[in-house]
């Protein structure tokens, strides 16, 4: 329960915000993140209100992460950072620290965010992406759109990729020098796509030599007309394909089969029988039907 309510405050504060922190420069999971751990810990920490108000004006004084550690091990230890920063500001909360109530007005200003409260009646949760794919989520249009050029015996040599410019914030990479760079070129996740079908958790293991060959051809340019979660390429052999919505955005959510063998394949055996359990996993939306749900 204490993770529920964290995560809908950090996704309530992140969608309130889109786009202006990611423009500029901001990694809203781990800005909002932290926030959103606060909110969890105090719930562990059985915090009241007034307790967890603090906390959470505690967590702001550190809240932090950068779009431009994409591509290497800072994108998920800024993660973690938000997290331990949470749970600290949730720590200092219950033994009387306190920061002032306006550092929500100078956090908007200084970052380019917009506060969010909880809104029971439209939850965050239910604008969520599940990743269909093993990297950046701004590079799965363009992989979706690679995968149906392969499919109609077409090549993805020397195509054009047009995407919109954030998807290019977020996937700056043009040639990955390692597989977490990998993670982050929209060049490399079509060549790879087009060589092999869409990319499965064991594909960024290690750079595969033909997609990074592959991937030199392959121009990325930006057209603002296009949705967030569109992609367009060109092959001069076909018809251009185009992909509005990304499998696993919210326009086009994963289909429960298609939700369970993703969790099976990131859990793994040994935990199959519990990633089984879909009653299990609905039971931690309850939470949004309770009063007590806090606004912060």
């Amino acid at each position: 329960m204490a993770y529920a309510r964290g995560w809908e405050a950090t996704a309530a504060l992140a969608r309130a915000s889109h786009p202006e922190l990611y423009r500029r420069g901001w990694h809203p999971t781990a800005v909002c993140g932290a926030v959103g751990a606060a909110v969890a810990a105090a719930a562990t920490l059985g915090l009241d209100d007034a307790r967890t108000d603090a906390g959470i004006n505690l967590s702001l004084l550190q809240a932090a992460g950068l779009r431009a550690a994409f591509g290497s091990d800072g994108k998920a230890l800024q993660v973690g950072m938000a997290s331990a920063a949470g749970a600290r500001a949730a720590l200092l909360a219950a033994n009387g620290a306190s920061a002032s109530p306006n550092v929500r007005v100078g956090f908007e200003a200084a970052y380019g965010a917009t506060w969010a409260e909880l809104d029971p009646a439209r939850p965050a949760i239910g604008e969520n992406w599940i990743k269909a794919y093993p990297c950046c989520v701004q590079t799965h249009s363009a992989i979706e759109a690679a995968e149906l050029v392969r499919r109609h015996g077409g090549h993805v040599q020397g195509v054009l990729v047009v995407v919109n410019p954030i998807s290019l914030q977020a996937a700056p990479i043009e040639i990955p020098a390692d597989p977490l760079e990998a993670k982050f070129s929209i060049p490399y996740t079509v060549a790879l796509t087009g060589l092999y079908g869409p990319p499965g958790i064991t594909d960024f293991r290690a750079l595969d030599d033909e997609a990074l060959s592959l991937a030199k051809a392959i121009r990325v340019e930006t057209d603002p007309e296009l949705g967030e979660s569109e992609a367009l390429i060109e092959t001069g052999d076909l018809v251009p394909v185009r992909v509005e919505a990304a499998l696993g955005s919210p326009r086009r959510p994963m289909d429960p089969d298609a939700l369970h063998a993703k969790a099976v394949s990131l859990a793994g055996e040994g935990l199959e029988a519990l990633v089984s359990d879909h009653a299990s996993a609905r039971s931690t939306l309850a939470f949004l039907d309770e009063p007590s749900v806090r606004g912060s």
